[in-house]
């Protein structure tokens, strides 16, 4: 187990030498992100300003350690639950401005993980490679706590199957986003 900052600081170490697909699977439904102006906004309820804020931050060129490097492919699965929560919401358009050129991104119903998730909800998880997972944890708030690290290659092989059928059978992101997200209205927030 590792703290919220041990986490970043095993991450990042082995985010560079990842030289095959990093997997994440995204399944909660409201994180709280205090340190994003764009999320903060929009618990503000200026969503309008937000979304100003979510592109002036795709012109930005970001730290250089979290530039996409070329030598291998990054895939996100997101799992939706109806009606989309504002943070989701939110997310969705970060997705859309700021992820469409960096990661692949598909899009599945809770509905369709429900086979999946007797007993408890899938987890959050990230996996560098072929070499080292996550299963990131989140406190009651949504707050990001730390992260379970899980070096067991049998053990990554298999999660690392069961997401590309997750990902094969998801939704392109572009689609989903443009039918689903576009057309509502702002998010109302209650702090």
């Amino acid at each position: 187990m590792l703290s919220a900052d041990e986490y970043l600081d095993d991450f990042w170490p082995n985010f560079r030498k990842t030289d095959d697909v990093l997997w994440k699977l995204e399944r909660i439904q409201s994180f709280r992100q205090a340190g994003e102006p764009s999320w903060v906004a929009m618990m503000e309820g200026d969503w309008n300003r937000s979304l100003k804020l979510i592109d002036a931050e795709t012109g930005a060129a970001g730290e250089p350690e979290r530039a996409p490097p070329e030598r291998f492919v990054r895939r996100r699965i997101r799992i939706v639950e109806q009606p989309v929560t504002p943070y989701l919401q939110w997310e969705m358009h970060v997705l859309a401005l700021r992820g469409a050129t960096v990661e692949q991104v598909r899009v599945l119903d809770a509905g369709e993980v429900a086979e999946l998730e007797v007993g408890r909800r899938l987890p959050e998880l990230v996996l560098l490679g072929t070499a080292v997972m996550y299963e990131v944890t989140y406190d009651k708030t949504g707050t990001h706590s730390g992260a379970r690290r899980i070096d067991d290659r049998e053990v990554i092989a298999a999660c690392r199957g069961e997401l590309d059928k997750l990902f094969t059978g998801g939704e392109d992101f572009r689609a989903y986003y443009e039918r689903e997200i576009v057309p509502l209205p702002a998010p109302r927030v209650s702090l």
